[in-house]
């Protein structure tokens, strides 16, 4: 099963023979963040990357919203809304919760903050620091919340090839999209137009192919682990972006800090569960929060930034100190 793959399963756990991701739909979602990122890249150059450096405001803030902010928020979000379900169903559920609220942001941001005319250097940045620091801060952020919840005898595993696996993605076709702009600067406004093209198609690819299959399971799940997946990343965002705003942060960078804020790594987190609670009996209620926020964190995002999306550029032109 790759990092990739969008988990979804039952709540008793899948069938045998259930696979909720094909092989072949595992290789286009690869193939699709490839080409995104890639034409993400070709947009980029060295002197944006250099000028949020210059500036690491942005970064700290983000870092402190992503592993500050979202590991509360889930413990919040569990103490509202899910400890009034059965106990034992409940503390499945919380530790899932949790640990999507611990992880880093995913690859997706970067789509998002692209089409939300936000700081897409600044988003590269953050996502990569971030999942660099979630060797650290996720153990620590399930330790702090999440050891009343935790079955005993279990030890948290956090999958390092898939933190690699991350950074190849996110990393290597930026830089090459780079190179590519940095030499030829019509394929590569042609290559930023195709990453935009198929950042859609990604979209709409993962809502078409993640609901039917998984049907059932949407008919089945109690409404409060719907509000919670739901809400931790509309509430993240929402939070963070009205942080970056009230100490002035730029309003390209504000929606950057908001976007890689709520846009958690779901695959990432649901890599956690399998390795750490594989023999589970309740494996599919550890999965259930990641897995939904999976599909509803893309439906948010894109909401979230059809409002961005009204920011009159122009004017924001003229407002000094771009992160």
């Amino acid at each position: 099963m790759t990092v990739l793959s969008s988990l979804v399963l039952a709540v008793e756990g899948p069938p045998p023979d259930h696979q909720v991701v094909t092989d072949f739909e595992q290789i286009m979602l690869v193939a699709l963040v490839f080409v995104i990122m890639f034409g993400l890249g070709a947009g980029l150059t060295p002197r944006d990357f250099a000028s949020a450096l210059r500036r690491p405001q942005g970064l700290i803030i983000g870092w402190v919203t992503q592993f500050g902010i979202m590991p509360f928020l889930a413990f919040l979000l569990i103490v509202g809304l899910l400890l009034q379900l059965p106990e034992d169903y409940a503390a499945a559920v919380a530790i899932g919760a949790l640990l999507m609220g611990s992880v880093p942001a995913g690859t997706t941001s970067n789509i998002f903050t692209f089409f939300s005319k936000g700081n897409l250097a600044l988003s590269v940045m953050m996502t990569t620091n971030s999942t660099l620091w979630a060797l650290l801060m996720t153990p620590l952020a399930l330790v702090v919340y999440g050891t009343r919840f935790m079955p005993a005898g279990s030890e948290l595993q956090i999958p390092v090839e898939n933190i690699v696996v991350t950074l190849v993605i996110l990393l290597v076709p930026v830089a090459v999209g780079m190179l590519i702009r940095r030499y030829s600067p019509n394929v590569g406004a042609v290559m930023e137009l195709m990453g935009g093209f198929f950042g859609l198609f990604f979209i709409v690819f993962l809502m078409v192919t993640w609901v039917p299959r998984n049907w059932i399971l949407l008919t089945i799940t109690p409404w409060q682990v719907y509000a919670v997946a739901v809400c931790l990343g509309l509430f993240g965002i929402t939070i963070a972006y009205g942080i970056a705003r009230a100490i002035r942060l730029h309003p390209m960078n504000a929606r950057t800090v908001g976007l890689e804020t709520g846009i958690q790594n779901g695959p990432l987190a649901i890599a956690i569960v399998l390795l750490t609670f594989s023999d589970s009996p309740v494996l599919g209620n550890l999965l259930l929060v990641p897995a939904l926020y999976s599909l509803f964190i893309v439906i948010v995002a894109t909401i979230v930034t059809f409002y961005f999306r009204r920011a009159n550029l122009a004017e924001e032109q003229k407002i000094p100190n771009l992160l």
